[in-house]
């Protein structure tokens, strides 16, 4: 039996979306992506039935990625902003979480005026010793992308941001870190587009701390070109919260404004769904504050 459409699936599984229609869906590159040499598996959700629910719900496990995609979610007209934002779902560069960490954060950044795109990047992970660097790559090239399109999607090219949880968190930093660093070969026209996203929101991220001890690891250089960010973690979280502690030490160091949310509990991977005694799955509210105050809601 062929697998269904992503859309097709996420309708199946009972996805409370506000969505119109059935999203833009772009390839973010124009042939086979940087470094591909083998063939994987078909793309597919692995959930297994006996995978814990999150907020009593299941989740959406997508692996075997080869071609990745962009899924672009536009709000209301009368709503409409002009911002936008990539969003990078986690699920430790082996899946990605697209529903729990993808669409239904597309679906509350309509709510608030903003287009979501959700970003479908390459997983599992390609180079064991850069764990992060194909994804990284599909990263900076949806930017560009993306604001190559502004125009045409009428969205203000000053205010395109990016959005990830945890390994997709540590995408979308490095994506903002490594600034105008392309970690590819430019292609076309579309590689002469700024990659620098204008902000950056990470939720819980992991990946950005080395393991074991309290510093960054190398490639996390910050300057003052970095964008200004946003940070969501629980002290609890088996991701420790150094990687988000840690840099937003150094956000500070060089003078970028930097937000920073660390609750006592709630562990990890919780998404927006809300739990109830759990303050911390309830951080899209001071979120939206944060791109109010920081102007990129207008």
């Amino acid at each position: 039996m062929k697998p269904l459409p992503l859309f097709a699936l996420l309708i199946a599984l009972g996805g409370s979306f506000a969505f119109g229609a059935e999203p833009l869906t772009l390839n973010v590159w124009p042939s086979k992506p940087p470094g591909e040499t083998k063939e994987l598996p078909p793309e597919a959700d692995q959930t297994k039935p006996q995978d814990r629910l999150i907020a009593g719900r299941r989740i959406i496990k997508l692996g075997n990625v080869s071609t990745p995609q962009l899924a672009v979610y536009r709000p209301a007209k009368n709503r409409d902003t002009g911002a936008a934002v990539v969003i990078c779902p986690g699920g430790g560069h082996h899946i990605l979480a697209y529903d729990l960490e993808g669409t239904e954060v597309a679906e509350w950044l309509n709510e608030i005026g903003i287009t979501g795109i959700v970003l479908k990047y390459r997983v599992p992970f390609r180079d064991p010793e850069k764990r992060w660097l194909a994804a990284v790559q599909d990263a900076q090239r949806a930017m560009s992308l993306v604001r190559s399109k502004a125009s045409e999607w009428k969205l203000d090219p000053k205010r395109i941001g990016i959005l990830g949880f945890s390994a997709g968190g540590q995408v979308a930093g490095l994506a903002s870190i490594f600034d105008e660093q392309r970690q590819y070969e430019p292609l076309d026209d579309i590689d002469k587009v700024a990659c620098r996203p204008d902000f950056a929101v990470l939720i819980y991220p992991g990946g950005l701390e080395v393991q074991g001890q309290p510093k960054l690891r190398d490639e996390v250089q910050v300057t003052k070109q970095t964008p200004p960010m946003f940070f969501v973690h629980a002290f609890d979280d088996g991701v420790t919260a150094l990687n988000t502690l840690l840099l937003a030490t150094e956000l500070k160091k060089v003078g970028v404004p930097a937000e920073v949310h660390v609750y006592a509990t709630g562990g990890h991977g919780y998404g927006l769904r809300h739990v109830d005694g759990q303050p911390v799955t309830d951080w899209p509210k001071p979120c939206e504050a944060w791109l109010k105050t920081s102007g990129i809601i207008k």
